[in-house]
């Protein structure tokens, strides 16, 4: 059989689900060990068999998007242009969690956008207090009820602030982040009516059974809108940044950090820190200062054991 190209719709271990340029869906396993595909990856494969293949080679990405712990890293998404994270009112988000994608976003050359759902409920100003440092920081926050509802607890079925979020992902490839409970599902089946069916037909191509719900997998909004939903990420490892990357990623904190006494002030003790002068002074949040250094730590550990 002759070599095509298609896009990794699905991802599921080494096997993945790949859309050939007709539409058809084939279910595929990589060539060799070493081959790692994410979903968004563009592959060239070959038809083993009906309805399988096997994927030669990953063709170049635009953008690569990962994580990582000191012992492996797992791809998140690939050809993605900007990820949005999901937040909500209730169940109370970590703020640590929103700044460690937007680092991996950073770092990949992607933006970071922000959505804070369930703004229908009663804590909506804590939760705008908590993410007020990301948005002084330069990140955007938009603020959606998806499923909203009526002062007894009924959902009321009108959406808020939705057209502003389609809007924004429009003629882009966006990479859904978020924790449990911040309406991810309620998400996906507002942009993508049949998504529930997509996601059967990925279970069933994958033979992935109960693990449906682990899986990575892409959407097509319209032909040029598509949204990838990765799933399983509560913990967000940043063992693949430098500590150079984490310091811009910080674009609060950056400006500061060139003014220190010192090229290698660490920022914690030495004499003539500009982050330090500034924090005293109420110009660097004390939240955003407290995640630098916790995250700085961390991935200064994770390069020394790697050494």
């Amino acid at each position: 059989m002759s070599v095509d190209s298609g896009t990794v719709v699905a991802t599921f271990g080494r096997q993945h689900e790949v859309e050939t340029r007709t539409g058809a869906r084939l279910e595929c396993v990589t060539r060799g060990r070493r081959q790692d595909c994410a979903c968004g990856d563009e592959v060239a494969f070959r038809i083993t068999s009906p309805g399988q293949g096997v994927i030669e080679a990953v063709l170049p990405r635009r953008t690569y998007l990962e994580r990582a712990d000191r012992f492996k890293r797992k791809a998140i998404a690939a050809n993605a242009d900007q990820v949005l994270i999901l937040t909500a009112v209730e169940p109370p988000f970590s703020d640590e969690f929103v700044m460690r994608v937007t680092l991996l976003a950073h770092a990949a050359g992607i933006g970071a956008l922000i959505a804070l759902n369930k703004i229908d409920l009663p804590a909506l100003e804590a939760a705008r207090t908590r993410l007020a440092p990301f948005a002084s920081a330069g990140h955007r926050v938009l603020e959606v009820a998806i499923q909203p509802r009526d002062s007894i607890g009924s959902k009321t079925g009108a959406a808020l602030g939705m057209h502003v979020l389609k809007a924004s992902l429009e003629g882009r490839a966006t990479v859904l982040a978020g924790q449990s409970g911040m309406g991810k599902s309620s998400l996906v089946n507002a942009l993508v009516p049949d998504a529930g069916a997509r996601i059967g037909d990925i279970s069933s191509a994958l033979n992935a059974g109960r693990h449906t719900t682990t899986f990575s997998r892409l959407y097509r909004i319209d032909d040029h809108t598509t949204l990838i939903d990765c799933p399983g990420m509560q913990e967000v490892g940043l063992a693949n940044l430098t500590p150079s990357m984490l310091d811009s990623g910080f674009a609060d904190l950056a400006p500061f950090m060139n003014h220190c006494r010192f090229a290698d002030c660490r920022h914690d003790k030495e004499p003539g820190c500009a982050l330090q002068k500034a924090l005293a002074d109420g110009y660097v949040h004390h939240r955003r200062f407290e995640l630098y250094t916790r995250l700085r730590d961390e991935v200064t550990a994770a390069r020394a054991a790697a050494y």
